[in-house]
């Protein structure tokens, strides 16, 4: 299929998959959230610093790791824009160590943070903190990963992960053109860690999507591992995605069998894949998906390694956050929408959900340089 087709098929995917190709700017402008976004938002972010009632009162946040690209920019980009809002800010990274993150977060409950944006290692790991969070009167937004299990989230705040999946299987049947030819076609699936509700959404929309493919036939699976668990890499880890996938390769194509397409939730998943494909694999490159739109991951889109990342806009998510927070601190609606899909186990948390988009080899520039959240020297 010619790559235009793909796109304008990715486009048809509903109202909420906006953002392909140029008319993306505009949208990561925008930050463009919302169930029930329309169309194409054409104004700039006004962050307002005058309108609320920050008072330089200290805001909590949470972050997982450092380790990975895009937790560094979520917890600058968060920094960032709550100090322009007149706030202080306590961003801790834990390195991954869950009992480092209880740490921090009980300290910034004793240090008089009533905010807290937490991104989880593990939430269910932070029980505890989170209670004491809940009895200091702490309002607390889950941030990205729902914190599972604590009837003390108070919001989440997050894109739309059921939507991430939906464009990643969606990319690999228009790839393949799978509406117009018989296949089959072999297929492996990459999810992320099984410990991250997110792989719910991830896995389940792209499988949503698959399924059907597999069941006429078209799309084989010759490993047979397709359920979550089996195609789970615990912490999202690039050198477990690369042993899994040398051993798919060894069992399953050693022998001349051709590798059309892997499903991978995100890049650093994917730079692991890509990695062992680069080394012990003959055929040429399967379609190979990806989420975040990591450095490393773009510049194998760029070689061909690579077929495509879902880019979730950090700045986009922080600007919302920073909004949900100035509504809290005046006391004003918290700006969510959806109030359904997502259960912790102790109830609905009300959500904020903003689009994701994709970029690849075709449309990387409008997504990714003209947006400004890379140049063109990084990609180098």
């Amino acid at each position: 299929m010619k790559k235009n087709n793909l796109h304008n098929r990715l486009h048809k995917l509903g109202k909420r998959a906006t953002g392909i190709a140029a008319a993306a700017f505009l949208v990561l402008m925008a930050g463009a959230c919302g169930s029930d976004f329309e169309g194409y938002i054409d104004e700039e972010i006004d962050y307002d610093t005058t309108e609320n009632n920050a008072n330089g009162e200290k805001i909590g946040v949470a972050m997982p790791t450092k380790d990975l690209q895009r937790w560094v920019q979520d917890g600058e980009n968060i920094e960032s824009h709550l100090r322009e809002s007149g706030f202080t800010v306590d961003l801790q990274y834990a390195n991954d160590d869950t009992a480092l993150q209880n740490e921090q977060i009980n300290a910034m409950v004793d240090e008089g943070c009533k905010i807290l944006v937490i991104g989880a290692i593990d939430g269910t790991t932070l029980t505890d903190s989170l209670e004491k969070a809940k009895e200091a009167g702490a309002v607390i937004i889950s941030y990205d990963r729902l914190i599972m299990g604590s009837d003390a989230i108070n919001y989440y705040a997050t894109f739309d992960n059921q939507l991430v999946g939906t464009l990643q299987g969606q990319y690999i049947v228009d790839a393949l053109d799978l509406e117009n030819t018989d296949g089959p076609y072999n297929i492996e699936l990459f999810t992320g860690s099984p410990d991250d509700n997110n792989c719910n959404f991830f896995f389940g929309g792209a499988m949503e999507v698959l399924q059907p493919y597999i069941d006429e036939g078209k799309l084989v699976i010759p490993s047979g591992q397709v359920s979550k668990e089996d195609c789970s890499i615990k912490g999202w880890s690039t050198d477990i995605a690369t042993k899994r996938m040398n051993g798919l390769l060894k069992e399953y194509y050693n022998d001349g069998k051709k590798l059309d397409a892997v499903l991978s939730s995100n890049d650093s998943v994917a730079l692991g894949i890509a990695d062992a494909l680069s080394k012990n694999y003959k055929g040429d490159f399967p379609v190979l998906t990806g989420q975040d739109c990591d450095i490393n991951s773009v510049k194998n889109i760029l070689s061909g390694k690579q077929s495509m990342s879902i880019f979730k806009d950090t700045r986009t998510l922080a600007s919302k956050v920073v909004e949900m927070i100035n509504a809290i601190v005046n006391g004003d609606e918290v700006p969510v929408n959806d109030t359904t899909s997502y259960d912790n186990g102790t109830g609905i948390i009300p959500s904020l959900l903003c689009d994701p988009v994709f970029a690849d080899k075709e449309n990387y520039e409008e997504i990714l340089l003209d947006s400004g959240y890379y140049t063109a020297d990084q990609l180098k």
